[in-house]
């Protein structure tokens, strides 16, 4: 792997972890995200989380929360001390059978190449990026590349969404999540 990054290890070792990918929250979780979250081992945030209050909401939810830091967190502050600029840019985590990578993403431009980041992140299995608001999952080859959309209020383009990672030594399945603008609920 030819980009810095923080190497991140899971709290438990089971042969089987449930992850909830989120992203863009700018401030605001949408509460039927947050259900998503709740039902996990392990949280990812692909940045623009856009205040401390939201990581803390996160650990309340799940076990594990691990964040990188967006373009948009550059001037955040936690609880005053601080940008949230001191999270990792990227992420290597280790899960059953396989690495996953997880960057913001803005520093590709407004519209990521995907044989870009499949260039850059080539010994993963799947990299998960944000920035762009659009969820998707392009499965075409390996590494898959999976942007989960916007998990807050700000351009969910039809509303907010996550993504569910399930991977096990022997299989990883995806599951993307959709909730329509007309039933907001905001946790």
């Amino acid at each position: 792997m030819k980009q810095h990054y923080q190497e991140i290890t899971l709290k438990n070792n089971k042969a089987r972890v449930t992850l909830a990918i989120i992203s863009d929250t700018h401030g605001v979780l949408d509460a039927r995200c947050a259900n998503e979250v709740a039902r996990c081992d392990v949280v990812l945030h692909a940045g623009d989380v856009c205040g401390h209050h939201i990581i803390q909401e996160l650990s309340r939810l799940c076990d594990q929360v691990i964040v990188v830091a967006g373009n948009n967190d550059m001037t955040t502050s936690i609880n005053g001390r601080g940008a949230l600029t001191a999270l990792p840019q990227a992420i290597l985590l280790g899960l059953p059978g396989g690495h996953l990578v997880m960057e913001h993403g803005h520093k590709h431009g407004n519209n990521p190449s995907h044989n870009d980041l499949r260039a850059r992140w080539s010994d993963a299995r799947v990299i998960v990026y944000g920035h762009t608001h659009k969820q998707v999952w392009d499965k075409e080859t390996i590494p898959w590349i999976i942007n989960p959309g916007a998990a807050g209020e700000t351009r969910t383009r039809g509303g907010a969404s996550c993504a569910i990672l399930t991977a096990s030594k022997e299989t990883w399945s995806i599951e993307l999540k959709r909730f329509p603008n007309e039933d907001i609920r905001v946790a």
